[in-house]
């Protein structure tokens, strides 16, 4: 790039879109406004968001800037799987219900699936597993978001590197009164102090958990039972709520490379039509294919698809530019096409298996 005359837009990833925004958005002055409303529920990300966002128009003031929200996959859940069985003027007053994050990387996975399978998306059960430092599932039904274990804020639902996920919220107050902590601690703990480091006491990185455990330390080898087994739990329950799947699919860097997190979450599932090839989910360490580790005879496929949060990124903004765009309901990528290649990771994909052969035979295409 020579300069910045030939940029044409700008992208922005914004965490939280509350419940205003249904689908990726060309920002105005009521976006910002709107995304410095919900600081409360993301005073995380939404700040240092709208900091980058104000920060890109000042430096690009005459080209187009879009939001792409984590949030807006999930504006599909219906009402009985967001609200909280808190009072109800809670949602009325603060809009405190479940929104859902990782919401660009559960669309494209979601649409990668169908096309896998060889299925209309929008007839196609799936549960979806993204699992990296951060981690949730995702319940899809008939192709579109039904449930999700992130809530109000990311903290909710599975095992990750330091968030604790799902757990009794009267233990957080049992803490806070015997120690003396406040809120602003209690959530510190929860969020970066929680999870797999807090099981082990010294890792978050499940590759260094799993070799903590091949030698011998019985704490990371129960934060890999402990992850495992959440995360059983969820295929299980999000299974009945959408009236059985066609696919579980993994997805995300400890979803993509972790065959022993794999394993573990999908033992036992055989009673529900799920057969893992332990050969295949061995071989399944890619960011450049999507595979299958599941039997040949196993009636609910498992599929590890590499996430592309960033293609997403890409295509809604250049609809959004030529006034194409639409909701994921009436908008088809380019990645939904049975043909569609991401020519980098094929580039990848073909040196990758000088030394790894074995990917050949697990890859699947298009349906």
């Amino acid at each position: 790039m020579k300069d910045l005359s030939s940029i044409s837009a700008v992208g922005h990833r914004v965490v939280h879109g509350g419940e205003k925004f249904t689908k990726s958005v060309r920002i105005n002055d009521n976006v910002i406004q709107t995304f410095k409303s919900l600081y409360d529920l993301a005073p995380l990300h939404n700040p240092a968001n709208v900091i980058g966002i104000e920060a890109a128009m000042q430096v690009l003031p005459k080209v187009p800037h879009m939001a792409i929200m984590d949030t807006a996959w999930h504006q599909t859940m219906p009402k009985h799987s967001f609200l909280y069985a808190t009072p109800y003027e809670w949602y009325e007053n603060y809009k405190l219900r479940r929104y859902g994050f990782h919401g660009t990387s559960f669309l494209y996975v979601a649409k990668r699936a169908a096309v896998l399978l060889g299925k209309d998306p929008f007839k196609t059960n799936l549960v979806v597993l993204h699992i990296g430092n951060g981690a949730s599932a995702n319940a899809i039904k008939n192709g579109r978001s039904y449930d999700t274990s992130m809530g109000l804020t990311p903290l909710e639902g599975l095992i990750m590197g330091t968030r604790a996920g799902d757990h009794d919220a009267a233990l957080d107050f049992y803490v806070m009164d015997k120690e003396g902590r406040n809120t602003k601690a209690m959530n510190d703990v929860l969020n970066k102090k929680s999870g797999i480091l807090g099981i082990t006491g010294k890792f978050s990185d499940r590759r260094d958990v799993e070799i903590a455990a091949e030698q011998g330390d019985e704490r990371a080898r129960l934060a890999i039972e402990m992850e495992a087994y959440r995360i059983k739990k969820y295929i299980g329950a999000y299974t009945a709520a959408i009236g059985g799947t066609d696919a579980i699919v993994f997805t995300a860097g400890v979803g993509e490379m972790g065959t022993v997190i794999r394993a573990k979450a999908c033992e036992g599932l055989e009673y529900m039509g799920v057969k893992i090839d332990p050969k295949r989910n061995a071989q399944s360490r890619t960011r450049n294919a999507e595979t299958i580790i599941s039997t040949d005879d196993s009636k609910v496929k498992v599929f590890v698809i590499p996430t592309d949060e960033e293609r997403v990124f890409v295509e809604d903004v250049v609809a959004l530019l030529k006034g194409t765009y639409d909701e994921h309901t009436h908008f088809e990528y380019a990645f939904q096409k049975k043909d569609y290649i991401n020519k980098q990771r094929e580039q990848d994909l073909e040196r990758e298996l000088q030394k790894k052969p074995g990917l050949k035979g697990i890859q699947v295409r298009g349906a």
